[in-house]
């Protein structure tokens, strides 16, 4: 790459996700030469994806506003405001929301995941379809596609 990449929040994609919550495309595997994705949710109190793992990427999350319960494995931990969480590939994981709303900043490497919100979320500059919705079938399919397993339901 010989330049770098600026992308003004203007220019990010925005896509409706889980129960109610958003999450943003800051940086594409396209714009990091496959290197990272990075992006932020902006999510509700009890947002929780399956308990799941992933095998092409590591994972970091940073709680910059809000609290939440993590699982790390069999492992429970409370994670607050500005606190961090390294998920290596492989490691069974999930979080719940426990504040009324979080910020959650996340960085995958290498890129790519950002695929799979793609594929099960909706492009919030495209109308809603009156029947939208993320169905588990739909997240399941959309995570294989990208190399995530989802081993169990929200906890």
């Amino acid at each position: 790459m010989t330049l770098a990449y600026l992308a003004q929040r203007e220019q990010q994609q925005k896509l409706e996700w889980l129960d109610g919550g958003t999450f943003s495309v800051l940086l594409g595997k396209d714009a990091t030469e496959g290197k990272l994705t990075v992006g932020r949710f902006d999510v509700p109190r009890g947002e929780a994806p399956p308990f799941h793992l992933h095998t092409r990427e590591d994972e970091v999350f940073l709680l910059v506003k809000g609290t939440a319960v993590v699982w790390c494995g069999e492992e429970e931990h409370e994670l607050g405001e500005g606190g961090i969480v390294y998920l290596p590939r492989g490691i069974p994981h999930s979080y719940r929301i426990t504040s009324e709303r979080a910020d959650l900043l996340m960085i995958a490497t290498p890129g790519g995941i950002e695929g799979m919100f793609r594929h099960a979320g909706r492009d919030l500059a495209t109308p809603r379809p009156e029947d939208f919705e993320i169905s588990p079938s739909l997240l399941a399919e959309a995570a294989g596609l990208y190399g995530n397993i989802v081993v169990g339901p929200p906890r």
